[in-house]
């Protein structure tokens, strides 16, 4: 089986190399990951100018691996038109959560959604933020969960794990989860430079709703969250705006 390693977090990122030399326990892997950080870029793709890609030093011996002067997207649309035959995709591991409303602007999530669009079981994965940042449980969950698929038969799905940083023996159990509300996306601040037509965009407060059930109550209460995304793009609840008036909308619209 042959597995596309990405991230978000570059090329050197520990926790790309972490995914990568466990994931060479189950099958072939191939990294191919953005030569510098692109963080929050969600899923971009690089249109209107060339993309530069070339291969490096793997930092394992078992793997080869490729950079890409692009987004995390672009690492994944490149390597799976280059590489043929790939099976997985796994993105990570991304030091900082992508939960709640982040999971639109994850560039992490967003390289696994190139898979996924392609028929491809595809798993983002990211562990909290620290000064020592764990990787030992993403990338063993990450081993677990390749072996399943190379079991087969592999089925598309895109999943985003997000993981507490805690050492093996002190995670309290897996939730199957529903993203959750909140996240760096609502709290962007936008300043502007004094006498300047110029602006910065910042991270403001961040505020998070941790319901039962969500990827966020689990996280903050010391378990694994797997989150399946995109069952589908349509939205489920009611939206008032329609409600009883779709046919007085199209007549309106053609009178």
């Amino acid at each position: 089986m042959k597995i596309l390693v990405t991230n978000d977090d570059g090329i050197d990122a520990p926790g790309l190399w972490a995914l990568a030399a466990e994931l060479t326990k189950v099958g072939e892997v191939i990294v191919c990951a953005p030569h510098q950080e692109q963080s929050g870029v969600g899923t971009a793709i690089t249109l209107r100018r060339l993309v530069c890609f070339a291969e490096v030093k793997s930092a394992i011996p078992e793997a080869i691996a490729y950079a890409v002067e692009g987004t995390p997207a672009d690492s994944v649309l490149l390597a799976l038109e280059i590489m043929k035959d790939i099976s997985v995709v796994f993105s990570g591991i991304n030091r900082g959560l992508n939960l709640g409303s982040d999971v639109l602007l994850s560039g992490t999530v967003g390289a696994a959604l190139q898979g996924y669009l392609r028929g491809l079981p595809s798993i983002a994965l990211s562990v909290v933020r620290a000064e020592e940042t764990n990787f030992q449980a993403a990338s063993r969950l990450a081993g677990l969960l390749a072996s399943r698929i190379a079991a087969g038969p592999s089925e598309k799905m895109l999943l985003n794990i997000n993981l507490p940083n805690l050492q093996l023996d002190m995670i309290r159990g897996i939730e199957v989860t529903r993203v959750g509300s909140g996240g760096y996306g609502g709290a962007i601040k936008i300043e502007r430079d004094e006498g300047r037509y110029s602006y910065r965009i910042k991270i403001g407060q961040v505020k998070w709703d941790a319901e039962e059930g969500t990827d966020i109550n689990a996280v903050e209460n010391g378990s694994i969250s797997i989150t399946p995304l995109l069952g589908t793009l349509s939205a489920a609840e009611r939206v008032p705006l329609l409600d009883g008036s779709v046919s007085l909308l199209f007549r309106q619209l053609i009178s």
